[in-house]
């Protein structure tokens, strides 16, 4: 049985959009012991840090929580373990655990620093969301929010705004961790870079892996296997910003 050395059972709270990945891998006594929430909480990290710290409170028994999340916009800073341990990855947000790495990732933004990402969360999450939010990171996709912005104020300040928010991005990158998801969401990222185009972003697709979901798996079975990708906080213990530096 997957659980803890110390009898702990484990349990796992991720953001949807690692579903895909995540569900073929979990053995079948985690059945009941996962709960995935909708990409949208990312609108209001305010809102998302109450509601999964209400989501481990939940938890009876003293649990290995496994976060699939990284911090999120800080939607996961402040977050206590209470009587549990709570796995995290050490990543900003899901682009690093697409991407099958940290390391993956920072090579990204080493390379190309002004990268905006599309993924399945960003594109699925753009619709019928509002154009205001808590961070623009995680607002809808620069065409829809283009579209909420020319309702809301007209041409000239929507165009304005835009601006504002993306003219220092030089590449528009779809992410996916296989080729499926990569052809999935190609015609809905690829209407995204033709409006992008008028910042002079080039499109690319970056296939990933699900090398990094693997090693959480892996990680929550065994904490001594646990490095710099990820944090491990102890009962008692709560999830800082600065943890993830």
């Amino acid at each position: 049985m997957m659980t803890m050395t110390d009898g702990r059972p484990i349990v796992i709270i991720a953001c949807n959009v690692l579903q895909e990945m995540l569900e073929p891998l979990l053995p079948g006594e985690l059945n009941g012991r996962v709960r995935f929430f909708d990409f949208a909480m990312h609108q209001t990290p305010r809102k998302m840090v109450s509601t999964l710290q209400e989501a481990i409170d939940s938890i009876s028994e003293p649990s290995l929580v496994v976060m699939g999340y990284g911090l999120c916009g800080n939607g996961l800073n402040g977050i206590k373990a209470g009587k549990h341990i709570l796995l995290v990855p050490r990543v900003d947000d899901c682009i690093a655990i697409l991407l099958g790495s940290r390391q993956a990732y920072l090579r990204e933004f080493q390379s190309e620093p002004g990268t905006y990402y599309l993924s399945k969360g960003w594109l699925e999450a753009s619709d019928n969301r509002p154009a205001e939010s808590e961070s623009a990171r995680y607002g809808p996709d620069p065409l829809t929010q283009y579209r909420l912005y020319l309702e809301q104020y007209g041409a000239e300040t929507a165009d304005w705004l835009m601006d504002q928010l993306y003219r220092n991005y030089r590449r528009l990158a779809l992410v996916a961790s296989d080729q499926a998801g990569l052809d999935k969401y190609r015609p809905r990222a690829l209407e995204v870079a033709r409006y992008c185009a008028r910042w002079g972003m080039r499109y690319e697709e970056i296939l990933g892996s699900d090398a990094y979901v693997r090693r959480l798996l892996e990680v929550a079975t065994q904490l001594d296997k646990a490095d710099e990708d990820f944090l491990v906080i102890p009962p008692g213990g709560e999830i800082r910003q600065e943890q993830f530096q």
